[in-house]
């Protein structure tokens, strides 16, 4: 589905008055495309999308289309409930929106083939190629996966649930349905902070993965996937054990890190993209200094692989 499987879900930032910055916005996301993913994934998880209103949301995708100018895709988060996540998706095509990723639906639990509908009834608000994101509340099995060649516009599955085994089910079950789209059908890696997956879901066919640390740590990002892609296990596993594995243990000690400390990271980065809007809290002053201390035993590894 994408080339090097790097993908990048450019964070969304507020001024101290709480609006979207949308030059701070603009420069975040030119040196995202700078970094070399495949894609821009923008309003989506990182991107706080649930925080946003209606019109901020189509000043970030217009912004980020209008600075990305063709280079890269540019695909415009959208969900909540079915009417709500269809006026989003109508409103990324305008926009200038180059395909969706389709969130979970808000609050409900539904059986898989209660998720196709609803994927079908927000597919059918645009003619956009459509990721549909599992986690949470929307959980695919094996019927339903293969249902989803049945829509033209269902690209792919993005997962977020790290359940490799059942993850490997929909991969083969899609890979071996004989349907005409399931050769060219899509999964990605969603997970947070998926470099610490990223060889496992490689091994059952899932080779994109989303990066927040590209967000922040560009250099690092980028020198973790060429590392993958060549093969350079004695890199993969210094950055892992150097700062991977220290960033995902600091993250995992507040809920809605995975987005708090990204943020923060690009600001000790030298990108001030302003504070989380709640119910996300951002790091305390101790959980930041740990943070920087990770992201300069980082940088001493990349600078130690390059020796």
């Amino acid at each position: 589905m994408y080339s090097n499987g790097l993908l990048s879900f450019p964070l969304t930032p507020f001024t101290a008055d709480d609006t979207v910055d949308l030059p701070a916005f603009a420069e975040h996301v030119e040196r995202q495309v700078a970094a070399g993913p495949d894609a821009l994934f923008v309003a989506c998880g990182t991107g706080e999308f649930t925080a946003l209103s209606h019109a901020e949301y189509r000043d970030v995708v217009s912004t980020a289309v209008k600075v990305a100018g063709g280079r890269l895709p540019v695909l415009a988060g959208c969900g909540g409930g079915p009417r709500a996540a269809h006026e989003f998706a109508r409103t990324a095509a305008e926009a200038g929106a180059d395909g969706l990723l389709l969130l979970p639906p808000y609050l409900v639990s539904a059986p898989p083939s209660g998720l196709v509908d609803h994927v079908r009834y927000v597919a059918g608000a645009t003619d956009l190629p459509v990721t549909v994101y599992q986690r949470a509340t929307a959980v695919l099995d094996e019927a339903a996966a293969v249902a989803l060649l049945d829509i033209p516009t269902v690209a792919g599955i993005k997962d977020g649930r790290g359940d490799v085994d059942h993850m490997l089910r929909l991969v083969t079950a899609v890979r071996s349905s004989g349907h005409p789209r399931a050769a060219a059908f899509g999964f990605l890696n969603g997970l947070p902070t998926a470099e610490l997956s990223v060889q496992a879901y490689e091994a059952i066919g899932v080779g994109s993965y989303s990066s927040a640390v590209l967000c922040f740590a560009p250099e690092i990002a980028t020198a973790f996937n060429r590392a993958v892609r060549g093969g350079d296990q004695a890199t993969v596993q210094r950055l892992l054990s150097e700062f991977y594995l220290p960033f995902v243990a600091l993250r995992d000690k507040v809920p809605g890190y995975a987005v708090a400390l990204v943020k923060a990271g690009a600001r000790l980065s030298g990108l001030d993209l302003g504070t989380v809007r709640p119910p996300l809290v951002d790091p305390t002053p101790e959980h930041l200094e740990q943070l920087a201390g990770i992201l300069a035993r980082g940088r001493a590894a990349l600078t130690a692989a390059a020796a």
